[in-house]
Order: structure tokens, then C-alpha cells, then sequence
């Protein structure tokens, strides 16, 4: 597993987009890893408005690919996922739900407008008030 000196000097490579290493925090008993990354909502409006992002991970499941020196998710913790380029579009034009290097994953409207992902399989827990404040996502 990565500590958070290896995380804080790599990106993680989600959704065709580069998210920062925010923090490490604890959930149910549980580590995650919280990136964040902040975008305009369209070049096409004449005042865009600014989108923070949020990707919420279990720390477990971040792992370095070196090849292409950037941080992947792999749900075994160990196995570097394919590299896929597909076209980069807008976040409001993504679907809700989708898979992302293997792993299903959800987005959901946190606090103060930020988008938070979170796989699937811990939306449940992670995209709710105490999830987001236990993740330190204000």
C-alpha cells in the first residue's frame, strides 16, 4: 500500500482528468484516500462557473503505475488496470453512473455543490453527510 508521501507526489489518472492527493481519512474502520481536482463548468459560457471535484477510494486499492508515472485504481490493490483515452467531456455530461478502470463508481452532489465519486459499492456509506464529514469533504 502507498503512503501518503507516494500519493502526495503523483496524480491519479481518473475519468481522462488528473486528480491531487487531498488526504487520507478513516470511514467505518475503513482507510480511504480523498483527490480532489477543480475545473470550469463549460469554455463555452461566457462566465463559467468553477467545479470542485472529489474521488473517494479505499486507500487499499491506489497503486502506482510506474510505466506511465501516475497513481491507478486497482480493486485487488496490486494489479495496474489497462490504459484506456477515450474523449474528455463535460462532468454535467456524464452519466451518474459508470465504470472507471474496472470498478463501477457513482457521483453524487455533496456539500456546497462539489461532486463527489465514490465506487458503487461504498456509495451507501460515502456519499451521505456523515460519510462526506468524516472524509473531511466540505
Amino acid at each position: 500500500m502507498l503512503d501518503a508521501a507516494d500519493l502526495e507526489v503523483n496524480v491519479l489518472e481518473f475519468r481522462q482528468r488528473a486528480f491531487q492527493f487531498e488526504r487520507l481519512a478513516e470511514l467505518d474502520g475503513a482507510a480511504y484516500a480523498v483527490f480532489s481536482r477543480t475545473e470550469t463548468e463549460t469554455e463555452s459560457r461566457f462566465r463559467p462557473k468553477l467545479v470542485h471535484l472529489r474521488l473517494v477510494v479505499p486507500h487499499a486499492w491506489v497503486v502506482l503505475d510506474a510505466a506511465h508515472d501516475v497513481l491507478a485504481i486497482a480493486r485487488d490493490g496490486s494489479t495496474v488496470p489497462p490504459r484506456r483515452t477515450e474523449p474528455v467531456v463535460e462532468v454535467a455530461a456524464e452519466p451518474a453512473e459508470f465504470r472507471e478502470q474496472g470498478v463501477p463508481f457513482r457521483r453524487a452532489a455533496g456539500p456546497n455543490g462539489t461532486l463527489v465519486y465514490a465506487p458503487t459499492d461504498r456509495a451507501e456509506r460515502v456519499l451521505t453527510p456523515a460519510g462526506y464529514a468524516a472524509l473531511g469533504i466540505a
